[in-house]
Order: structure tokens, then sequence, then C-alpha cells
């Protein structure tokens, strides 16, 4: 029953986050055929320092704020939760300032950490600096957003984040695609310009995010303000204190949540200047943009589920903590750990097995070894991003934030120590190697401290995670052969029958997975009453 309610909790958040995330790839097919993969690259050199700044800015409000309106919301006190959400919306405002301010102002600076002319540059540093400043005016507007997502998840209301974050997505790629193609296409043909405004598309689709939020607010607002009205602080608390505990809570989450964003700008300012001089000096620019700006979005799109299970389990977990509910808190980490490596390990051993034909099909013949290598190599990181973040959120839920930002310390640490010397050994996938040693140091610290602190016994875990991997793997083979046989039968591959092989190849891995699963009861234990026979 506790595994039902969790799930339905979800449920919204992951079709919503999913979505998102194909619509935030999709537009990459069509980005990358107008600008190539070194205008993907420049557009990482601004996006990344920005997805760093928009995290510290934010402080982990979304997050810390559920779970600071929900455990107030346990404790029957509905009003220090609202005065602390309208003080909060000024203060998120100053902070969303002060990052616009140093992202705009340390262009420069932020520009030389990570560019390395070479003679197959197609932009400068001017450019970078260009780039950097145009996407640093979204944050003014999203640090406000988050806060009143927050809010509203604090009372389990995952509709109104949910939609906002679709109307930003598709405000965000349909300005970034009509600019780029007036600029490219129509306009001059200048590829930095068209670059930068995409980059500004961040603060555009944000502007269709708020309006969208506002909307939900204002409609909930005369039953929000009901329930303050009747449930008062039995003591009232200075905002000061109140800000004290948030930012207890927000400072690690903010910190954990830059885990992804950290590792990516290790790669950013590392790549081009380890392979300078080596044989691989003049596709560093091509390899930064389809490590980071083609295969890290695909990759991302599995990680939809453990996306929105980690924005719902921090509110769920701490309000089963604070009431003392082992049983419930249990059962919860357990479905989790199912649900996540369900659907994970499987996704990530597809993706690999079909990365050549998805590289072709998607972006076409140009960089293909590249493209392809690249992202067969980099799949199973969508199991190690899956993994960490709902662990982080258990943690985060047990008010056990400092045992959350230590795996991740330690993670980065040897990310940073190690990738300069993996990428002049091993080339440029050496970044990917440091990638997995990071995030797996990590993720083993987190299940650690969830064993210790929630006494998790991961036998069971254990032998459900060895079942999953034998079917992912059955379904690896199965999808291994029939694409390669199929793609014999065709006398040339075009992008067009290079396609259909990937569809039906996918629906073929994906009915041998689940006719596994089902005939095991997995699928029925894992995902409810539906999947049994």
């Amino acid at each position: 029953m506790a595994a039902s309610k969790l799930m339905q909790g979800t449920k919204v958040l992951t079709v919503a986050t999913l979505t998102s995330k194909l619509i935030g790839f999709v537009y990459v097919i069509p980005f990358t055929a107008l600008v190539g993969l070194q205008g993907n690259a420049l557009y990482q050199n601004g996006y990344t320092p920005y997805s760093i700044l928009l995290t510290l800015s934010t402080l982990g409000v979304p997050v810390a704020m559920s779970k600071y309106v929900s455990k107030y919301h346990a404790l029957g006190d509905y009003e220090t939760a609202h005065r602390l959400f309208k003080s909060g919306i000024w203060f998120m405002a100053v902070t969303g300032l002060l990052a616009f301010l140093v992202m705009f102002l340390g262009a420069p600076a932020l520009a030389s950490l990570s560019y390395q002319p070479s003679e197959t540059d197609q932009y400068t540093f001017d450019n970078v600096v260009y780039v950097i400043r145009m996407v640093s005016f979204a944050l003014l507007i999203i640090p406000i957003m988050a806060i009143v997502r927050g809010y509203l998840q604090g009372f389990q209301q995952m509709v109104p984040t949910s939609v906002s974050q679709v109307v930003e997505q598709i405000v965000r790629v349909v300005f970034i695609l009509a600019a780029s193609f007036a600029v490219m296409s129509i306009g001059s043909g200048d590829l930095p310009r068209a670059v930068g405004f995409a980059t500004f598309g961040a603060f555009v689709g944000g502007i269709g995010g708020m309006a969208t939020l506002l909307y939900f607010y204002f409609k909930q607002r005369p039953t929000i303000l009901a329930r303050v009205q009747s449930h008062p602080a039995k003591e009232r608390q200075t905002l000061p204190s109140m800000y004290k505990e948030l930012i207890s809570y927000a400072l690690p989450l903010s910190f954990v949540g830059l885990a992804i964003p950290f590792f990516q700008a290790v790669d950013l300012y590392s790549i081009e200047g380890a392979l300078s001089g080596t044989a691989y000096a003049s596709e560093a620019k091509a390899f930064v943009g389809a490590l980071t700006g083609v295969a890290h979005k695909i990759v991302l799109i599995p990680m939809a589920l453990a996306t929105a299970l980690s924005i719902t389990l921090v509110p769920t977990i701490t309000k089963a903590y604070v009431n003392q509910d082992n049983k419930l808190l249990q059962s919860y980490i357990t479905q989790t750990y199912q649900v996540i490596l369900f659907i994970g390990i499987p996704a990530a051993i597809g993706m690999s097995v079909l990365a050549k034909p998805t590289y072709f099909a998607l972006f076409g013949s140009a960089n293909l070894e590249l493209g392809a290598e690249t992202l067969g190599f980099y799949a199973p990181a969508t199991v190690f991003f899956s993994i960490y973040a709902v662990t982080g959120s258990i943690l985060q839920g047990m008010d056990r934030q400092r045992n959350a930002v230590l795996s991740l310390v330690v993670g980065l640490l040897l990310k940073l120590g190690l990738t300069y010397v993996f990428l002049k050994w091993f080339g440029p996938y050496g970044a990917i190697w440091t990638t997995y040693i990071g995030f797996g140091i990590g993720i083993a610290l987190n299940v650690y401290f969830i064993g210790r602190f929630a006494k998790f016994d991961y036998t069971f875990i254990y032998r459900r995670t060895v079942l999953i991997v034998i079917f992912a793997a059955i379904m690896g083979v199965a999808v291994w052969v029939f694409a390669n046989g199929l793609a014999a039968l065709f006398p040339e591959l075009s992008r067009v029958t290079t396609f259909i092989v990937l569809l039906v190849s996918i629906g073929v891995g994906l009915i041998v997975y689940f006719y596994l699963a089902i005939r095991s009861h997995l699928a029925g234990k894992v995902l409810g009453e539906r999947f049994k026979l």
C-alpha cells in the first residue's frame, strides 16, 4: 500500500519529466544539423557554468522547501511554512540577481577556463564570452520559479511542477529552433550568434514556466490561505530561525544537486587542455559536443523516473521519518531501488548495444564513429546517475544531508584528481571512465549510509538486481542479433532505413525483457498488479 502511494505520487512527475527530457533531446537533432558538434560544444560552454550557478542561486530550495513544508504540515503548522514562502520569494530574487551579475561580469574568466584555440575552431574566445552572457539572463527568473515549485510540492501537489516543466521546455525549445534557423538558414549564418540566441532560450522558457506556476498558485491560493488560517503556529518563529532551518536543508541539497553539473564542468574544463598536443587535439571540441551536448542528453531520458522519484521521495520519506514509521520507510526505500534498477539497467544495455544506429539515425554520418562510440561507452551513466539521485534523496529525507554531501565530495575529488591523467592515458574516453569511478564511489557510500541509518537489509535488493541483470543481458543479446540481422537485409543503410531498424530493434528488446519479467512475476512485484499474469 505504501509503495503504491509512493508510485502514485511519482507518476505525474515521471510523465512530465520524461516529456520534458524528450523535448529537450529531440530539439538537439535539428539544432545539431544547424550548428554541428562544435556549435553544441559552444552551447555547453555557456550552459554548463549556468547550470552550476543556477543550482547555487536556488540553494536547493525546491526540494528543501518541500521538505520544510511537509515537516510542518505533518506537525499541523501551516502558518510557519507559508510565512517562509512569502519571505523566500524576495530572498530568491536577490540570489538570482547576484548569480546573474557573477555570471555576466565573470564571463571572460569562465570562458578562459574552457576555451583552447585550435586550427579547426569555428568560434573564438569572444564568442564564448557572448554565449555565457546570453544564458545568464535566465538566472533572474528561474530561482523565483524554484521556490514556488517547492512550496506546492510540500502540499504533495506535483501537477503544477509537472505542467510548468513541460511548458518551460516547449517554449525554450521553440525559441531555440526558431532563432537558430533564422540566423543559420535565413540570416547571416553566424554560428556564435545562433548559439547565443539558443542559450537565451533558457530565459524565454523561464517566463513560460513561471506564468504557468502562477496560474496554479493563484487558483489554489484561497484553499491554501484557508488552511493557513485554520492551522496557526503554536509558537511563532522568527524569520532568521526559519531561514536557518531551511538553509540547513538547502545547502546540502544544493551541493548534492550539483553532482552532474560539477562532473560535466570537470570534463568541459579539462578535455581540450588535456588533449592539446596529443593525437586527439583536432577532435577535442567535437568530442566535447558529442559527450556533453549529445550523449549526455540521451542518457538523461531514462533518468526521468529517477528525477521524479527524487522530488517525490524527500517530502514522502521526511513524513515517514518524522512520524517514526520505520515499516513505511523501509517500504519506500525497497520500492525505490526496485523501480530504478528495473528501468535503468535494461535502458543502459539497450542504448549501448544500439549506439551506432541511434547516432546515425538521429545525426547522420558526420562524426559517426566518434559520436557512436561516445554514446556506447557513456550509456551506463544513466544507471549511475539514477541510483545516485535517489540514494541522495533518501538520505536527505532522513536528515542525513551531511552523509550525502560527503559521498559527493569524495566522488568529485576522485573525478578531479583522475580526469586529466585518464585523458592523457586513454584519450577522450578517459573522461567517461572517471565519471564512472566518481559516481560509483559516491553511490557505494550512499548505499552504506542508508543501510546503516535506516537499518536497511540489502539481501532482497541484491537478489532482484541479479535477476534484472540476467534478463537485461538476454535482452541485449537478442537486440544485437536482431538489429544486425535486420540491417543485413538492406543493401545500403540510409538514415531512414536505419531508423526503421532502430525502432523495430527497440520493440524487440521491450518484448523480450517484459516477457521474461512478466513470466517470472518480477514485473508484477515491481510495477504493480497490472503487470501480473
